[in-house]
């Protein structure tokens, strides 16, 4: 046998080497030593199992051979290959089946990386969080990885922020800082791109998003609530902070009270309230009869408002100091008796330079020779004085004359709204309830009287904070006490707050009582005084002012009235009840809450009696969230006053025994109330129509408007069916049920006559319906808030009188209504009737003078109305027979003259033959004839009848040219052959006329 192949040993016992990833054949060179002649090397073996290698022979002498991949090598999946390697050689015998193997060497393979991969983020965005105003050394970190197996290729060497212009950096680590200072006025948010590089300096497949969101410094307050909050009219509750919540920016907060004010007091009369007429709103409140206004709006019959300031439309009249309103004799009482109440909206504030002077706001003085006040009501230093002096007829002693009242602001804050949250919780167990005269003087009183107030409470503890308000009130109150005189009257007196305000002076004399906005006041202070002697001088009632008509050269107005007045009445007797009051002055906006079961047992409420304050307790912030986000506004009115209502939000905290705990700023809002849509108010109905005379003097007389209809619409804005056209929106006419609140019918053409004419309407049409009405000689007027239904049923009952219609050809009426006091009027509804008269001809008058067209018969043409065509000209039934009959008449005595000429016609054919003959029988030229001239020429019994037909002929040709002025043509023929034979009997009888010249005598 031969020797035994032997493999070189490098390193000791192992080869090493080296491959590229996905080669696919390695080389290495093995030394070999000389085997003689059977030393050749026929083959290599490599121990291991699934090993991707294999081993050739390249020359047999040398034993040089390959080791090379049977597939591709990838570095990712291993690095290093170890396994072990034989070398045989080729053997002896025949067969050479007795080969002979080297021993065992080490091959040891790595594997070389190609960067065949690129770096990947590991999330696709980033997302970070930043308080404006820091510098961060680091706001996120991205990261990038590489699934090459070097670390030549495998690691990021680096990041870079692609986006340009962003004040952030990146550094080797991928940490993202910014740059500058962040502000969240200037940007919300950032967004930029990031991209990775690894060692080979590969990028990556794709970059990442990084998202930098950059929130405020924390401050606490409300979050997520707009500043306007628009009320389109009929929304009835509309949310005002549907998503707002409360940021405390982690502040230990125990508990909160939240109070939400609605501010309307420049808006109309304090609020959006009804502006109806006084007396309409009595009415509507359940007030008794009787009341008498002393400012209403300007009309025919009211005339004394007409040169007045008008502040806007509801009649809110504004008085500057330099004019003032006579109030007519007849419309108060001469003497009121001893219970009588004056109401009044009024507004006022401090007027510089007139601050010792009186305001008056009612006066009834002397009219003239002396200047003596019988009953006054004015305004001074801020403090309301009511003035009432008694006749000596009525009172001989030292009676109350003067009271006056000074309504403190602070009073006013705590009896209106802290009383009434405390008597809605916890009514006083010694008072029944009735906090307002106790407050009224607590609030001058020491603490310790307030805290022994309270502790009478069942539960005192949940009102310890309204006993802190009230100490603080009442502080306030005793330092103010201490001040300047005038100062304290501007700041803290509510008659010089220029608000608006609700007064009611109930007198029950002696005892006079004021209620301003629902609260009970009784005077500070009273003073006496005599009796006023009594005298035959006239009084004089004005507004705005006091007469002033003696004790100067001439009589003028005095003490002005600076401020706004609106609804001042009077009405003698007994006053009318609380809630009647309280329906008077109340709003028809204000504050709600939607769904207060929601509300859940830990949230307090309390609202003011307008509902304007709403005061809210929690200890929650997430049911406190809740519990605001429910608060809405409402407006009842049906046509609310646009413009803005402002709103404000104010926050208290308390923190869990904390000595600094967070401030919550107010929060100013406004709601929107747009426009309501106007109302079209129509009135239509038969315009025109005939009526015999006796109908007017009858006792019922004529209904002048007996299917009148109203009918109120509103347009609305349709949008086009198809959504891609164009085509502008059209408009809508629907129909819309509302009340109104008077309708005038007005005469045209002059007054009515009271001796001959009147307008009549049944009281019992007015009281079934509520409504009052005025008449006069000018026209009707219905007043009070009803239906246009009712209207439409009093207006048909309105009856028209002349008991004198002989000289009465036509009379003109006018009807108008208005809704709101004139804020929407409807359109001028014009009527006209005639009078028929009857036409009376004398028997001795010949029938065809009947035929002829009477004056009230004559055509006139009238434009048709488009609002109703079967209304247009209206023919009554009396007429239509009368001008039937005279067409009846006219065809009779046509047909009889024609049928008479056609007799007369043939009667003169006869004659004629007749006359033909007797000439040819007769020769005459030789005869002497002797004709008796009494005789008549004619054949016996004839000459008498056809001068008779003759005379009817004429007659009948008369008739026919006085009846008909055009006949037809063959009436002209017949006429013309009638004239023809009377000429020729004429010729006839000059013919027989007698030749005495030869006669003897």
């Amino acid at each position: 046998m031969g020797d035994i192949p032997v493999l070189p040993s490098r390193k000791g016992t192992s080869w090493t080497g080296s491959l590229k990833t996905a080669s696919s054949l390695t080389v290495i060179c093995v030394e070999e030593n000389g085997l003689g002649l059977l030393g050749e090397i026929c083959a290599f073996k490599i121990h291991g199992q699934e090993l991707p290698f294999e081993a050739v022979v390249l020359n047999k002498t040398s034993g040089e051979g390959r080791l090379r991949a049977k597939s591709p090598i990838d570095c990712e999946l291993q690095k290093e290959y170890t396994f072990i390697i034989q070398a045989y050689d080729c053997g002896t015998g025949p067969r050479e089946t007795a080969w002979k193997k080297s021993h065992k060497a080490v091959v040891h393979i790595q594997v070389k990386d190609v960067n065949e991969f690129a770096p990947t983020f590991k999330e696709p965005a980033y997302k970070a969080i930043v308080t404006e105003g820091k510098i961060y050394d680091s706001i996120l970190q991205v990261e990038a990885i590489d699934e090459d197996c070097s670390p030549q290729y495998s690691q990021i060497c680096n990041y870079e922020i692609i986006t340009t212009d962003v004040p952030f950096a990146i550094d080797r680590n991928g940490n993202v800082r910014n740059t500058e200072k962040l502000s969240y006025d200037k940007q919300h948010q950032y967004e930029i791109l990031v991209t990775a590089y690894d060692c080979g300096q590969k990028p990556a497949a794709q970059d990442t998003l990084v998202q930098v969101d950059v929130k405020p410094v924390c401050k606490p307050g409300w979050q997520d609530w707009t500043k306007r909050i628009e009320y389109q009219p009929g929304s009835g509750s509309v949310p005002l902070f549907p998503s707002i919540h409360l940021e405390t920016c982690d502040g230990a907060v125990s508990s909160i009270q939240i109070t939400t004010e609605l501010q309307t007091n420049y808006i109309g009369k304090g609020c959006d309230r009804e502006t109806y007429s006084e007396k309409s709103l009595q009415k509507l409140c359940g007030a008794s009869s009787g009341i008498i206004d002393l400012l209403p709006s300007p009309s025919a019959a009211t005339n004394w408002t007409t040169g007045l300031l008008v502040d806007s439309s509801e009649m809110i009249f504004k008085f500057d100091g330099r004019q003032g309103a006579k109030i007519p004799d007849g419309v108060v009482p001469k003497n009121l008796t001893d219970q009588f109440t004056i109401t009044m909206w009024m507004k006022h504030g401090p007027s510089p330079g007139v601050r010792a002077e009186k305001e008056t706001i009612l006066c009834n003085s002397d009219k003239t020779e002396m200047n003596r006040h019988h009953y006054a009501l004015y305004v001074h230093n801020c403090r309301l004085v009511f003035l009432l002096r008694k006749d000596f007829d009525q009172a001989d002693t030292f009676r109350p004359a003067e009271f006056h009242w000074k309504l403190d602001q602070n009073t006013y804050n705590i009896s209106q709204f802290t009383i009434h949250r405390i008597q809605t919780a916890f009514p006083h167990p010694q008072n029944n309830g009735d906090l307002h005269g106790h407050f009224a003087v607590s609030i001058s009183s020491t603490a310790s009287s307030l805290q022994q107030w309270f502790s009478d409470l069942s539960s005192p503890n949940h009102l310890e904070g309204l006993a802190t308000d009230c100490q603080a009130h009442s502080s306030s109150v005793v330092e103010d006490n201490r001040g300047d005189e005038d100062k304290r009257m501007q700041k803290d007196l509510r008659i010089c707050d220029k608000e608006w305000h609700y007064y009611v002076i109930n007198v029950e004399f002696p005892v006079v009582t004021l209620y301003m906005d629902g609260a009970t006041y009784e005077p500070y202070l009273v003073t006496n005084d005599w009796p006023i002697h009594p005298s035959h001088i006239a009084m004089q009632l004005t507004v705005g002012a006091c007469w002033q008509g003696g004790e100067v050269t001439k009589p003028r107005f005095a003490q002005f009235f600076h401020g706004s007045l609106a609804s001042l009445t009077i009405r003698p007797g007994k006053m009318d009840s609380q809630k009647v009051i309280s329906c008077l002055q109340a709003c028809k906006e204000g504050l709600d809450i939607n769904s207060l079961e929601s509300l859940g047992q830990g949230i307090k409420y309390h609202f003011n009696p307008s509902q304007s304050v709403l005061v809210m307790e929690g200890d929650d912030i997430g049911n406190i969230n809740r519990a605001l986000q429910k608060v809405s506004y409402i407006n009842s009115r049906q046509f609310p006053t646009a413009g803005v209502r402002r709103l404000k939000v104010s926050s208290k905290v308390q923190c869990f025994g904390e000595d600094v705990c967070i401030s919550i700023p107010d929060m100013d809002a406004y709601v929107m109330v747009l426009q309501a849509v106007e109302p079209q108010i129509t009135l239509h109905g038969t315009d025109r129509f005939w009526r015999p005379a006796a109908q007017f003097e009858s006792a019922r007389g004529v209904i002048l408007f007996p299917d009148i209809k109203i009918v109120s619409t509103f347009t609305k804005a349709e949008a086009p069916s198809d959504l891609k056209t164009t085509a502008p929106k059209s408009a809508v006419l629907e129909e819309m049920l509302h009340n109104l609140d008077f309708c005038d019918i007005l005469v045209l053409g002059g007054d009515l006559d009271p001796r001959q004419e009147c307008l009549e309407l049944n009281h019992s049409e007015l009281h079934q319906r509520h409504l009052d009405a005025t008449n006069s000689t000018a026209g009707y007027s219905i007043y009070g808030v009803g239906s246009m239904s009712r209207y439409e049923q009093v207006l048909r009952h309105i009856r028209y009188r002349n008991w004198r219609p002989a000289a009465l050809e036509s009379r003109r009426f006018r009807i108008k209504c208005s809704e709101l006091n004139g804020r929407y009027t409807s359109n001028e509804f014009n009527l006209e009737v005639s009078v028929l008269h009857e036409v009376r001809v004398p028997d001795s008058e010949h029938v065809n003078h009947l035929i002829a067209q009477p004056p009230f018969l004559q055509s006139v043409h009238h434009p048709e109305p488009q609002t109703s065509i079967q209304h247009s000209s209206v023919v009554p039934s009396i007429a239509t027979v009368v001008i039937i009959i005279s067409v009846c008449m006219l065809v009779f005595v046509v047909a009889m003259g024609v049928y008479r000429v056609r007799i007369a016609h043939q009667h003169f054919i006869q004659e004629t033959e007749a006359a033909k003959e007797a000439e040819m029988d007769w020769d005459d030229s030789a005869l002497t004839i002797t004709v008796n001239p009494m005789e008549k020429h004619g054949a016996p019994g004839r000459g008498e009848e056809e001068t008779e037909e003759e005379e009817e002929e004429e007659e009948a040709e008369e008739d026919s040219s006085s009846s008909s002025e055009s006949e037809g043509s063959e009436e002209e023929e017949e006429e013309g052959a009638g004239k023809g034979r009377h000429g020729q009997s004429g010729a006839r009888q000059a013919q027989l006329e007698w030749d005495d010249s030869t006669l003897p005598y």
